[in-house]
């Protein structure tokens, strides 16, 4: 029957069929659909490592793409370290963490508290990771925690600031990737060398749109762009979206410049060096930070989001699509050894349209002026703390004083009155 009709059709047209002209419109649309859905999905990684007694250190591991990526390599056997800004006693962490150890039939999966927004807690538990002996293993480092503020949110305002004043997502995207690694960086030189060491940097196509900041002389607050202002004088140098491009052009330059220096290292054992930086751009995907940026951050954003949901669900990935290129990164047997600093997207290495992020002295200007700039915010974070320990003590001291006043004229009053 359905080969008599297509036969008819085909030799006597659609408008012999009743109705054909109707289903032709119908599949052809549904086929462009999936044609379209198909293409924007993009790249399906295949290559396929054991992950069984490896160790990985992760950020942004309890959502989006960093939820699937934990999720596919606890699947094969991977010891996860997940950092994450949510306390360890926190009922959402704790219920997270027995639910991906059920689904990947995997017990080795813990968390660590590290606020990204915070270089304190980031220090505490990179110096905690690095002061031990023997060293501890570590196969690899992904990347994928990252912050976007909505357009029309503001760069200078409240919830755009980390808790050393920096805006966030120069803060979270770039400065705290860059404390982090810098810190664990003789963790990662002091692995053996028969050891598959990668170092995954998550990173986006805005990087370019972003401008590399210049840093000011003995600057505290970070790129002359990106400093608080007076709150009289607060009008903020740049948008959302350029922020966000500027931080992820800097995180771009300075992992190429982490790579060069791991390469430089001398092992003492004479060995090369056989640890490897990969940059990953996972394409346009549908998370928790693409939903608040596309909302606007705000209710009627949102309703305007779910409206045109479909459109969405078309043209963006799932947070299991986008995870394919983290994955494609960890597993792929060619960037395990001799091959590093590369960029990829789609499970394919793509060229870096950027100049700055491989010219080495965009890179040495980036990297002393960071130095710099966390030597000022950590010496004002440790004064800070410092402070807020004395109040605190003083507050300590001065309520047991009135205590002991207390009693002490109770007594006496008591006394007083035996007498």
């Amino acid at each position: 029957m359905p080969i008599h009709i297509a036969a008819k059709a085909f030799f006597e047209g659609l408008a012999s069929v009743p109705g054909g002209w109707a289903v032709f419109k119908i599949v052809s649309s549904l086929g462009l659909i999936y044609l379209l859905k198909w293409y924007f999905n993009g790249a399906v990684n295949t290559s396929e490592r054991n992950m069984h007694s490896k160790v990985v250190i992760m950020t942004g591991g309890t959502s989006g793409i960093g939820a699937e990526v934990a999720k596919q390599l606890a699947q094969r056997g991977a010891q996860l370290v997940l950092l994450t800004q949510h306390p360890l006693s926190d009922p959402f962490l704790v219920d997270y963490i027995m639910d991906l150890r059920t689904q990947a039939n995997n017990e080795l999966i813990t968390a660590e508290h590290v606020d990204l927004a915070n270089l304190h807690s980031i220090r505490k538990f990179a110096t905690k990771w690095v002061d031990n002996a023997p060293p501890r293993r570590l196969d690899m480092i992904i990347l994928c925690a990252d912050v976007r503020m909505p357009p029309g949110g503001g760069v200078g305002g409240k919830l755009g600031r980390t808790k050393d004043g920096l805006e966030r997502s120069w803060g979270v995207n770039y400065l705290a990737n860059w404390h982090l690694l810098s810190i664990l960086s003789p963790a990662i030189r002091v692995q053996p060398p028969d050891r598959d060491v990668r170092v995954i940097v998550g990173t986006c196509s805005s990087y370019m749109g972003g401008v590399l900041p210049q840093f000011e002389p003995e600057t505290s607050k970070g790129p002359k762009a990106n400093r608080p202002t007076k709150k009289s004088e607060e009008k903020p140098a740049a948008t959302p979206g350029s922020a966000y491009a500027t931080s992820k052009l800097a995180l771009m330059t300075f992992a190429i410049a982490f790579e060069k220096r791991l390469q430089e290292y001398a092992r003492p054992d004479k060995q090369p060096m056989n640890a490897r930086v990969i940059l990953v751009d996972p394409g346009f995907t549908r998370t928790p930070g693409m939903r608040r940026f596309l909302s606007f951050g705000s209710l009627w954003g949102l309703a305007l989001y779910l409206f045109m949901w479909p459109v969405w669900w078309l043209i963006l990935k799932s947070a299991d699509q986008g995870a394919q290129t983290f994955l494609y990164a960890a597993m792929e047997a060619q960037y395990g050894r001799g091959k590093g600093g590369v960029f990829l997207k789609e499970c394919r290495e793509m060229k870096i349209l950027k100049g700055e992020v491989q010219d080495e002295e965009a890179q040495k200007i980036l990297w002393e002026g960071t130095e710099k700039l966390m030597v000022g915010l950590e010496k004002e974070s440790a004064l800070k703390r410092a402070r807020e320990k004395a109040e605190k003590g003083e507050t300590e001291d001065d309520g047991k004083g009135k205590k002991l006043a207390g009693e002490g004229n109770g007594t006496a009053g008591v006394q007083q009155r035996k007498k």
